[in-house]
């Protein structure tokens, strides 16, 4: 029973956090989340996969496994949005020219 408890609780986590990521993701908007939520869920999801192999734990291993890579994917996210919004307004696409108004 308390491995179904942890692989659900597990999943719940990971969902929830999954849909943070994709509500993101869609509204190309990276101001609201910190970087540094990331980066300390990246941390701490490293330490608890260790911490986990070596209490032998495979609920917080996988979960932290999967909690880590949700934060590297968060932290790029972030990131290239912030960046491409500092990007000057006027950039034009690769392979296309400006046209005056005659």
């Amino acid at each position: 029973m308390n491995q179904a408890i942890g692989w659900l609780s597990s999943a719940i986590l990971v969902l929830t956090i999954s849909t943070q990521l994709r509500k993101q993701w869609r509204s190309r908007d990276g101001h609201g989340v910190s970087k540094w939520l990331y980066i300390g869920q990246s941390a701490a999801s490293l330490g608890f996969v260790i911490y986990s192999v070596q209490s032998r734990d495979w609920v917080f291993v996988v979960t932290n496994s999967v909690l880590g890579l949700e934060a590297l994917f968060g932290l790029v996210l972030v990131l290239r949005q912030r960046r491409a919004a500092r990007a000057p307004v006027g950039r034009m696409a690769a392979g296309t020219t400006a046209r005056t108004p005659a």
